[in-house]
């Protein structure tokens, strides 16, 4: 059943291709619905690092997969972010050889409660927990069972559980920690502080085998090193020092810190996660936010004082169908907003009107929004959902002079 599987799983993902209906994992779905122990026969033998959590997870594994495939290790990854034990499957059916799958580490990102069913199947050799927030209340509802979920997935890791260490809902959870100095709480507020539901977290913090201790623009300083990072965002330099930590944990004696945080120095972002593509008028810039936590992250760190705007908010299941979210998120950094569009493009206007944030345009046909945006000459930045994110990219792609900004 085992090649029965692997050939109709093919058959399927070659099927999507022709229809171009998109659907990453439906071929994994196929494949494990006729062998249900394929993926973790797949992948037994090889080192499994397990990368979870609310906000950061596509960033952080696309480093570690760099930082570990520049100390010479072979890695599987779930590239497409597709994450959830079917994408994975989908994913390892563009490989040629699947029964002869050989290589150093798998490193894969699970939606929080995807891995939590994931473990129930294939046992981590690692995991890294990045964080929780508030996220896609219709599916996960209240804070607590994220962290439960988490708590499933440390329970059945094998080796080493690395947690934030500045993370009440995940720290009492790691054997290593990663975290931040206290004199950069302001830019990392946990999820009680974002709602006003606690003071400063109080409790004593962890030590850290790696620490972001300094921030300053594209420089930041871990207590390992100094680096200069291709990736924006106060968010991606916390991302950074986790994937430090887990790295070092797994390699142990071999990691070189004068080594890794070269290697991180040239990292580039995940797509859609702060990326650039060059446009004949202008470089546009798309930057992911799907929670509050992200969003207010997203408008400190990385919201450009030139340029203009656009924000795309869509409510498919991969976005999350509750929208209200929007009302937690602090938008008054954003002075003018040139489009709003997206499935939720008059929620969206209607915050910002509460706010009294100006804003030129709404159109909730993101094809025509992104049209009429694309024209204004000038650096451009999208601050988009999910769905959104990958709609637009894919129009993006279509454009002949499209070239990505180094």
């Amino acid at each position: 059943m085992f090649y029965v599987a692997l050939l109709f799983g093919k058959l399927a993902k070659f099927a999507t291709k022709l229809r171009k209906t998109g659907g990453s994992a439906f071929p994994g779905l196929v494949a494990e619905k006729i062998y249900p122990p394929l993926l973790k026969e797949i992948l037994a033998g090889t080192p499994v690092i397990l990368i979870t959590g609310t906000n950061g997870k596509t960033t952080t594994t696309k480093i570690v997969t760099e930082l570990l495939e520049g100390f010479g290790k072979t890695v599987f990854t779930n590239s497409t972010g597709s994450n959830f034990p079917r994408g994975i499957l989908s994913e390892l059916l563009n490989l040629k050889n699947v029964r002869d799958f050989n290589y150093n580490f798998a490193v894969l990102e699970l939606d929080e409660a995807w891995a939590a069913r994931f473990v129930e199947k294939v046992q981590p050799d690692y995991s890294l927990l990045l964080n929780v927030f508030r996220d896609q209340l219709d599916r996960f509802g209240e804070i607590n069972t994220t962290a439960r979920y988490l708590k499933e997935v440390a329970l059945a890791t094998k080796k080493k559980v690395v947690s934030n260490a500045n993370d009440k809902m995940v720290r009492s959870l790691g054997t290593v920690h990663f975290g931040f100095n206290p004199a950069l709480s302001s830019h990392f507020p946990n999820d009680d502080e974002l709602y006003m539901l606690s003071k400063k977290d109080q409790e004593k913090i962890s030590s850290c085998n790696v620490r972001l201790n300094e921030i300053n623009d594209d420089k930041v300083k871990f207590n390992i090193g100094s680096a200069k990072l291709k990736l924006s965002g106060n968010h991606n330099a916390l991302n950074s020092a986790a994937a430090l930590s887990i790295v070092s944990t797994v390699l142990s004696d071999e990691f070189n810190k004068k080594k890794a945080l070269t290697i991180l120095e040239s990292i580039e972002p995940a797509f859609g996660r702060g990326e650039k593509v060059g446009l004949r008028n202008g470089n546009v810039q798309l930057i992911l936010v799907k929670n509050p936590a992200g969003f207010r992250t997203a408008l400190e760190s990385q919201l450009s004082e030139n340029g203009s705007v656009m924000i795309a908010i869509n409510d498919d299941y991969a976005d999350g169908r509750d929208v209200s979210w929007l009302w937690d998120v602090d938008v008054l950094p954003l002075k003018k907003v040139k489009m709003v569009s997206g499935t939720r493009a008059y929620d969206m206007a209607l915050r910002l009107d509460c706010a009294r944030v100006s804003y030129e345009y709404v159109n909730d046909n993101l094809v025509q929004a992104l049209e009429g945006f694309l024209n204004v000459n000038g650096d451009k930045q999208i601050f988009c959902t999910y769905t959104a994110m990958l709609k637009i990219r894919s129009l993006l792609e279509k454009r002949a002079t499209m070239k990505k900004v180094l």
